[in-house]
């Protein structure tokens, strides 16, 4: 619905009334699924194994229900370029959970009671939900409750495809490592060795998630910005020049990570999951391709044909499945590992050649392919010619750091030029 706010709102006259409809669609499902989950929360309870404890089951469909509440007023605030005021907000409810949490788990755990202190970090957390709330309080005040159910089933219609792509992206995301432990056990390992499997991939896909961090920042400001200019004379000229940045930022995010890696690996505080940072670089570079495919999906967007952001993550999510099926078995991590990066190179390729059958946007291919191929090609240099194997010292750090600087210098000089012609 997020997305469909931000369409609508450019074509639609009546701002207020697209917004209003966006905001009463999501608060009436919000409000469903609390009912429901209020009503059921000891089945759930019972079913989840927590009997005793069916207060954890309301706290977070609380939890859920305001955080799905309050994305729409704080997508208005980016669709009014807000930008200063939706950081704050964010960042003001990241302090506050961080703050309540360390405050419990410093002053109110009872090892003796562990189901008290999981009771006061969900209060924590809903605490921090209800941030955005005040933070967004205006835009509350300002909502008219009256509904448009016509515009609503048009926006449903448009968003109900994304919501199924979201459904199977969350497979992609996540079901290797729900499926990593059954896997590795009926395969004849040992559950202490499949658990460590497990442990070692989680821990360093975190690092991976640097660029998802910055994918999640690109994504607040690129949505309400491609819309905006849709209607605008040859917007595609703009989205092409986008793209061009954008690999050439991603790539020196996964130079930035994987030329250092022996500096990002202390954020990993055990030494035993260590062990598996060799995948890193490929999780990495599966995040670049995903990255550009999150770029490209917006030819569905603006035309309309959702159904196709479906389609393609339906597909991703199945391959998902098979290759992990039938490799965890055999490679473990390392194949879930390559499983991601093989997805998201296909969703890449798939939403780039159906993006040109529907919505031609004329993106730069050799640009893409210079700036992929050189960030590589300096990775591989840095793996193969390994100064100093053990830990990275300053000479190994100017090196590496080094290369970055002159990729960075070469995709500048590139767009400049092409700037003043």
């Amino acid at each position: 619905m997020e997305t469909a706010f931000f369409k609508f709102l450019n074509e639609k006259e009546d701002k207020d009334e697209v917004f209003r409809n966006s905001f009463l669609t999501v608060f009436g499902f919000s409000s469903i699924f609390f009912l429901v989950v209020l009503i059921g929360s000891q089945s759930i309870a019972n079913w989840i194994g927590y009997p005793n404890h069916s207060e954890f089951v309301i706290l977070i469909a609380g939890i859920v229900s305001i955080d799905a509440i309050t994305a729409l007023p704080m997508a208005k605030l980016r669709a009014d370029s807000k930008a200063k005021q939706f950081s704050i907000i964010h960042f003001s409810a990241i302090i506050v959970n961080i703050g309540l949490n360390l405050i419990i788990i410093y002053f109110f755990f009872d090892s003796d009671h562990p189901m008290q202190a999981i009771l006061l970090i969900l209060f924590a957390n809903l605490l921090s939900s209800s941030v955005k709330i005040i933070g967004t309080y205006r835009e509350f005040l300002a909502i008219k409750w009256k509904f448009n159910v016509a515009l609503a089933k048009q926006m449903l219609r448009y968003s109900l495809p994304l919501v199924v792509a979201g459904f199977a992206g969350m497979v992609n995301e996540t079901l290797d490592r729900v499926m990593m432990k059954p896997l590795l056990m009926s395969a004849g390992n040992t559950k202490q060795y499949s658990l460590g499997q497990v442990g070692i991939y989680s821990a360093v896909y975190k690092l991976a998630m640097i660029v998802t961090i910055f994918l999640q920042a690109y994504r607040y400001a690129a949505e309400p910005f491609f819309f905006s200019h849709a209607k605008k004379e040859n917007p595609n000229v703009m989205y092409v020049k986008i793209m061009n940045y954008f690999i050439a930022a991603v790539c020196v995010v996964f130079m930035g990570v994987s030329m250092n890696i022996d500096i990002f690996k202390h954020f990993i505080r055990s030494e035993e999951y260590w062990v598996g940072l060799g995948v890193v670089p490929i999780l990495l570079i599966a995040n670049v391709f995903l990255g550009i495919y999150m770029n490209q999906s917006i030819w569905y967007k603006l035309s309309g044909q959702t159904r196709f952001g479906a389609y393609i993550a339906i597909g991703g999510a199945t391959i998902t499945v098979l290759i992990n099926l039938i490799f965890i078995p055999i490679y473990g991590y390392w194949a879930s590992a390559w499983a991601t990066l093989i997805v998201y190179a296909l969703q890449m390729i798939a939403s780039y050649l159906l993006g040109q059958k529907y919505y031609p946007i004329n993106y730069n291919l050799r640009k893409f392919g210079l700036y992929f191929s050189v960030a590589l090609f300096f990775f591989l240099i840095t793996y193969f010619v390994d100064i100093d194997p053990k830990e990275m010292t300053i000479r190994k750090f100017f090196f590496h750091n080094s290369l970055i600087l002159v990729f960075i210098a070469m995709v500048w000089r590139l767009e400049m030029a092409k700037s003043k012609t």
